[in-house]
C-alpha cells in the first residue's frame, strides 16, 4: 500500500491551467497517481497508509525561491522555518556574485567579511569545503529545503584575480573559464554575479561575455544583479541582454526592478526592452519580490573605488579623514555607483541588523534619525557605524515603487524570488513572507494575478528555467514537492514591524514527499538536498 493519499484537494497545479478536484497519492517521494474528482465519478478511490482530508485547501507544487541568501542559513539552522513555513521547497543560493565556492584559505576570509551581513561571520559554520561540488555534497546531509546553486563570478574573481579594480590578464582570464567550468561540472545551474559589489563590479563586457560562453555550454544561467536599479538601469538592462545574446547563454535577471525617483513609472520601458528582446528570440526570466524596499549592506552604498582591495582596505579608507571626505562627497553630491548613481537619502536608509549587540540601538531607524539623535550630520553617523561595526549592517533601502513592483509581477516570464536575508534584528520582511504576500495581497486582496496564474510564476516556470524536468508540476511521475495552503487565510505573518512573524494558512509542506511543515508546525524532517543541474539532453 502506498504511503499517502491528499484527498479532495483543489489542485492548482502549477500549469497554469485551472484548478480541479482531485486525490493525489504520493509514495517514495514521488506522486504515483492522481484521480480526479473521484468522490463526485463515485469511482473507487485510492487508498494509502495514511490520508489527509484536503477540503478547502489548494494543492500546489511547492514554491521555488529564485533568489535566496540562505547559504549558511541551510547548514546553521536546520528548521529552516522562515522559508519552510511560506511553502518554499526549493532555494536557489549563490546570488549577486558572492557565496563560499569555490575558494581557497585566503578568499575564504575574505568573502565571509565581505558578506557578514548576508549570511553573518560562519563562526558557526565547519567549513570543510573548498570546491561547489564539496559544498553541495555538505548540503546532501540533509537540510530542510532543497538547495540549487550558482557560481558566484565575484568570488571566481576573487579567487583568480583580487579585489583590484582592473582588467584580468589572459591567465587570469583562463583560470576564471577554468574555474566556472568545473564549478558546472559538479553540479552548479549557473552563475551569478553581483555588478555593484566588489570585486564582481570590476568585470568588464568582454570578460563576462566570455564566462557566460561558459555557462551557455554546459546549458546553464547567468543571474546578474546589474550594474544599476538607477539613474543607469535601463542601460545596464540593455547590457546585460546584449552580454547575454553576445555569448548565447540563458539570462535571469534578479530582483528584477526599477527603484529610485528617476524610475517612478518607468517599468512599462523595461518591459518593452524585455519583449523585444523575447520576440528576437533571447532566453529570459527574472524574479522579483512583493515588496518596494530593497535589502543590502550599508557598505554596499559606497563608491566602487573606496572597496577596491577588500574589506580591510575598505575600512583603512574610512578611517582616512581626507578620503571619508572624498566617499561622502561621491555619496551626497555625485552619486556613487554603489548607490546607483543617485545621491543617497539618508531618510530612506533605514538599519536593519548590526553584527556588534552593543550598536543595537540603530536598528529600524534611518540613518538620518539616529543622526538627529545624537546632533551630528548623516555621514557622519553612517560612517561612524560602518567602523565600528566592521562593515556589518545591513539595511532597508526605501526607493521602490508599487506601480512598477504590480507591472513587472505581471509580466509572462515572471518568477518568485525572496532575496531574503535572514540575518539582523530586524531583517526585511520578504524573508519570512514573500510567498504568502504573493497569494494573500497581490492575489486574494488586489486581483492583480489570478490564483493559477501565480502559482504557476512560483513554480513551474522557475523549474523550467532550472531546467528541473521532474519539478514545478502536480503531474504523476514528478517529485512530491507539494504544498497546501487555504486560498482564504493565506497571508503573510511579517511586516516591517515584526520582520519574523510566520505566515498563516499554510498547514502543510511536504519535501521528497515527507512532511516538512505538518499542521502549521516546524518537523523534524530534514528531506531536502542540493539539486544539481541537468545536462542538456
Amino acid at each position: 500500500m502506498e504511503e499517502l493519499v491528499i484527498r479532495d484537494a483543489d489542485v492548482v497545479d502549477g500549469s497554469g491551467a485551472d484548478a480541479y478536484r482531485a486525490d493525489v497519492v504520493v509514495d517514495g517521494g514521488r506522486i504515483t497517481s492522481i484521480v480526479k474528482e473521484a468522490a463526485a465519478a463515485g469511482c473507487q478511490r485510492p487508498k494509502a497508509r495514511r490520508e489527509l482530508d484536503a477540503e478547502g485547501l489548494v494543492l500546489s507544487p511547492g514554491f521555488v525561491d529564485m533568489h535566496a541568501h540562505s547559504d549558511l542559513a541551510l547548514l546553521r539552522d536546520p528548521d529552516h522555518t522562515a522559508k519552510a513555513a511560506q511553502g518554499v521547497t526549493l532555494e536557489v543560493i549563490g546570488q549577486d556574485g558572492l557565496s563560499y565556492a569555490p575558494v581557497d584559505d585566503r578568499t575564504l576570509g575574505e568573502v565571509r567579511r565581505a558578506i557578514a551581513g548576508w549570511n553573518g561571520p560562519g563562526d558557526d559554520i565547519d567549513f570543510d569545503w573548498r570546491t561547489v561540488g564539496d559544498y553541495l555534497d555538505r548540503l546532501d546531509r540533509g537540510i530542510a529545503v532543497n538547495a540549487a546553486y550558482l557560481i558566484p563570478q565575484g568570488t571566481v574573481r576573487a579567487l583568480a584575480v583580487g579585489w583590484e579594480d582592473r582588467a584580468a590578464t589572459p591567465d587570469e582570464l583562463d583560470r576564471m573559464r577554468r574555474l566556472v567550468a568545473e564549478g558546472m561540472e559538479q553540479g552548479a545551474v549557473g552563475m551569478s554575479s553581483g555588478l555593484t559589489y566588489t570585486p564582481g563590479m570590476y568585470a568588464q563586457h568582454a570578460e563576462l561575455t566570455e564566462l557566460c560562453r561558459v555557462v551557455a555550454s554546459y546549458g546553464g544561467y547567468y543571474c546578474p544583479h546589474h550594474r544599476s536599479y538607477g539613474a543607469g538601469a535601463l542601460q545596464a538592462y540593455e547590457e546585460m541582454v546584449a552580454l547575454t545574446r553576445q555569448a548565447g547563454c540563458s539570462l535571469h535577471l534578479a530582483h528584477a526592478t526599477m527603484n529610485f525617483g528617476v524610475n517612478k513609472g518607468r517599468a512599462p520601458e523595461l518591459l518593452a526592452l524585455l519583449d523585444e528582446a523575447l520576440a528576437a528570440g533571447s532566453d529570459i526570466s527574472l524574479d522579483t519580490y512583493p515588496y518596494t524596499p530593497g535589502c543590502t549592506t550599508l557598505a554596499a552604498v559606497l563608491p566602487s573605488w573606496a572597496s577596491e582591495g577588500g574589506p580591510q582596505e575598505t575600512l583603512r579608507r574610512l578611517a582616512d579623514e581626507e578620503t571619508a571626505e572624498r566617499i561622502r562627497h561621491d555619496l551626497e553630491v555625485t552619486g556613487s555607483d554603489g548607490c546607483h548613481g543617485v545621491p543617497v537619502e539618508w531618510d530612506t536608509i533605514e538599519i536593519s541588523g548590526v553584527g556588534d549587540p552593543a550598536l543595537a540601538d540603530f536598528v529600524g531607524r534611518t540613518i538620518r534619525e539616529s543622526a538627529e539623535r545624537r546632533r551630528e550630520a548623516p555621514w557622519v553617523t553612517a560612517r561612524g557605524l560602518l567602523l565600528a561595526d566592521r562593515l556589518a549592517p545591513t539595511i532597508l533601502q526605501h526607493v521602490g515603487h508599487e506601480e512598477n513592483v504590480r507591472a513587472i509581477m505581471r509580466h509572462r516570464v515572471h518568477t518568485g524570488g525572496s532575496d531574503g536575508i535572514l540575518q539582523g534584528a530586524k531583517p526585511h520582511p520578504r524573508a519570512y513572507g514573500t510567498f504568502p504576500h504573493y497569494l494573500g495581497h497581490y492575489v486574494r486582496e488586489l486581483g492583480v494575478l489570478s490564483l493559477e496564474e501565480c502559482v504557476a510564476h512560483l513554480t513551474s516556470r522557475p523549474a523550467a528555467r532550472l531546467r528541473l524536468p521532474d519539478r514545478g508540476l502536480v503531474r504523476e511521475g514528478f517529485r512530491a514537492d507539494l504544498v497546501l495552503f487555504d486560498p482564504a487565510t493565506v497571508a503573510a505573518g511579517s511586516t516591517f514591524a515584526e520582520p519574523r512573524t510566520l505566515p498563516t494558512g499554510i498547514p502543510h509542506v511536504l519535501v521528497d514527499g515527507r512532511f516538512v511543515i505538518e499542521d502549521g508546525r516546524r518537523t523534524d524532517v530534514l528531506a531536502g538536498r542540493a539539486v544539481r543541474r541537468t545536462p542538456p539532453a
